[in-house]
């Protein structure tokens, strides 16, 4: 297990390099930060000085040395537009944006097994085809267009939901959340749906292709012809057998619900990094970007990393692929 996990290790160390390459020089060649700066009655002197500051005079190549140098010791670079350590704007947001994504997370389960498991048990029935069209609903709508109608609808017409802001927040463990507060909770859900509902329908559709395909499985007409109970045959035998994909495939689209939240967190004007991300770059902030990209890199590595570790666990046969290769 041990060496399962070094190699994991290495290869997500030359993983984060490349990218590292990849971020700072595909933000470092858009644009130009010092004309955020500049004003009309600035003469080339003071915009020199202005370049020297931002330590932009220096060559790119000479740049990244100097970015590499940071990281490894945790300095992420100062934003330009803030004065402050990039990574501390990031962390100030990023409980907002781990709550979403949670939320969502937790919504793409609850409302996704279930239906996906009724429709793989029972394909025949009406209510099974219904779910199967809102799953194609889901995977085909456009993110920004869905979170626009439920404002329309659940604020603007009923007026049951607020439409933009987190509400009032509550500490956990010195972190402040929303669900904890009855307002924050009103402000949570609609963003948290809009951002679920990809997922959902992602659930849905592995849940009942994986039901389906239990269903066929000797264990499982072993298990009915001892007569067992229906239930017992779903949660006992079938379910287990069907989260292996489905805990590996949410795994991995946990880090895109972080990195995608951008739309829903501006549509909802929920103040998450994703807000802090489309400021940077209309103000070209490249330290910001970089950073908040590098952090997205390094959380979808960790994923992985977590994600392998809990599969071979599960399915041993995936450490002995490996040490084979």
């Amino acid at each position: 297990m041990s060496v399962f996990i070094i190699r994991r290790l290495l290869q997500s160390a030359v993983v984060v390099l490349v990218m590292a390459v990849i971020v700072f020089f595909g933000v470092s060649v858009i644009g130009n930060p010092v004309d955020i700066f500049i004003s009309p009655d600035m003469d080339q002197q003071d915009i020199a000085e202005v370049t020297r500051a931002l330590g932009l005079d220096l060559p790119l190549w000479q740049q990244f040395l100097i970015f590499l140098k940071g990281l490894a010791q945790g300095d992420w670079g100062k934003s330009f537009v803030f004065g402050e350590p990039a990574l501390g704007l990031i962390l100030q947001r990023m409980p907002a944006t781990m709550e979403l994504a949670f939320s969502a997370l937790f919504m793409a389960i609850v409302i996704g097994l279930p239906l996906g498991l009724y429709a793989g048990l029972k394909p025949e029935r009406r209510v099974s085809q219904i779910i199967m069209a809102g799953s194609i609903l889901g995977f085909s709508l456009p993110t920004f267009w869905v979170g626009i109608m439920i404002i329309m609808v659940f604020s603007v017409m009923l007026g049951w939901l607020p439409s933009t802001g987190r509400g009032e927040t509550a500490d956990l463990f010195g972190i402040p959340v929303s669900f904890l507060t009855l307002d924050g909770l009103r402000h949570l859900l609609l963003p948290a749906f809009n951002l679920a509902l990809l997922k959902i329908s992602l659930v849905i559709r592995l849940t009942r292709a994986g039901t389906r395909e239990a269903m066929l499985q000797d264990y499982v007409k072993f298990a009915q012809a001892k007569g067992l109970t229906q239930s017992r045959i779903v949660f006992v035998h079938i379910l287990k057998n069907i989260l292996i994909p489905v805990i590996t495939v949410l795994g991995l689209e946990f880090g895109s619900l972080i990195a995608f939240s951008v739309v829903t967190e501006t549509i909802f004007a929920w103040p998450g990094m994703g807000r802090l991300l489309i400021q940077s770059i209309q103000q070209l902030d490249r330290p910001v970007i970089v950073a908040y990209l590098m952090m997205i890199v390094g959380l979808f590595v960790v994923i992985n990393l977590v994600v392998d570790v809990i599969y071979s666990l599960l399915d041993p046969r995936v450490r002995l692929r490996d040490a084979g290769s």
